[in-house]
């Protein structure tokens, strides 16, 4: 018995030391991230950055693999069914605190499927309206759409995105009856704010950037709780009598529930230290993309915090996946 004990001790030793090996050389070989949107979005933007600088600093092919569809369902599916070795993660969106109340049943869990890396950029929503609508303010917005109930729209890129979800949410706030208009994705919606035929979209800033340049459409109002760097000059929600009123895309590095510390804290360190690159930074926000990169735990609270927030206004306008 004696025997026999100091073999299984030994070998217990040599497994805990293997394993603490395997951490200690992550990453060895290559690493894949998985993104839930198609090739050019900010999520994919943002996946690229970063696997172009972990490729140059551990000398490892670093692959993006757009899985789209589902409401990025599908490439989280993904991830969370791969090995928790952190060869294989995921650049989720906030359609991980969205899903759960727009969906009966997930493929995963967000909260005990998935373990937070960083969230590393968020662009907010934007209230803009086409040239033609002669609102120049919140508030002469909502006038315009109490005097004219049911006949100004809004449109948006599906059921249960970002943009569809502020829209559902000014209604509420601004108790008005606005129309809203489902498009398969926010560049086919765009030529008909263009051409009048909505009167108003909620897209996220690096989507309608270029056109606010050029003086192609109107914002009127930022939906971060403070001004965004690049539209400093544009009011917040908050500012034009809309306290609390916050709605965003963010965009931030997963891995499969069970993955090391050890690996999530190399994936973890590496990750902030490519956003605070000077020439990451200045390509993000050219883009309309702010950098957050804050620690898995304070990523974790955003989930926990921002599940049930969406949960309420999906209920509340009554939206389900099938709309």
């Amino acid at each position: 018995m004696k025997a026999s004990c100091g073999v299984g001790v030994a070998l217990c030793v040599l497994l805990a030391a293997g394993g603490a090996a395997a951490q200690t050389n992550y990453p060895d070989k290559p690493i894949r991230i998985y993104v839930g949107f198609p090739l050019g979005g900010p999520p994919d933007i943002a996946a690229r950055a970063l696997a172009e600088k972990f490729s140059e600093t551990w000398r490892i092919s670093v692959v993006i693999e757009n899985v789209t569809g589902s409401g990025g369902n599908l490439a989280i599916e993904r991830a969370v069914k791969s090995a928790p070795d952190g060869y294989n993660l995921v650049m989720a969106s906030n359609a991980i605190v969205i899903n759960p109340g727009l969906y009966e049943r997930l493929p995963y869990d967000p909260v005990h499927d998935l373990a937070p890396i960083s969230l590393a950029v968020f662009t907010p929503c934007i209230l803009v309206v086409n040239n033609e609508v002669p609102a120049r303010s919140v508030a002469e917005l909502v006038a315009m759409a109490r005097a004219q109930p049911g006949k100004l729209s809004f449109g948006h890129a599906g059921v249960g995105t970002p943009a569809h979800l502020a829209g559902e949410l000014f209604k509420a706030r601004a108790g008005v009856d606005i129309e809203p208009v489902s498009y398969r994705g926010m560049p086919v919606v765009l030529p008909d704010l263009l051409a009048g035929r909505l009167t108003m979209i909620f897209p996220n800033v690096s989507v309608v950037l270029p056109l606010l340049r050029e003086g192609k459409a109107r914002a009127l109002a930022i939906t971060s709780p403070n001004r965004f760097a690049a539209l400093p000059d544009l009011p917040t929600m908050h500012e034009q009598g809309f306290p609390g009123f916050e709605a965003a895309a963010w965009f931030g590095l997963m891995a499969p529930a069970g993955t090391p510390p050890a690996v999530i804290d190399t994936l973890h360190r590496e990750t902030v230290r490519v956003l605070a690159l000077a020439d990451v930074r200045r390509r993000l926000d050219q883009l309309g993309l702010e950098v957050i990169a804050n620690t898995p735990a304070e990523f974790a609270g955003v989930i926990q915090a921002e599940t049930p927030q969406w949960a309420k206004v999906i209920k509340d306008a009554g939206i389900k996946a099938s709309d």
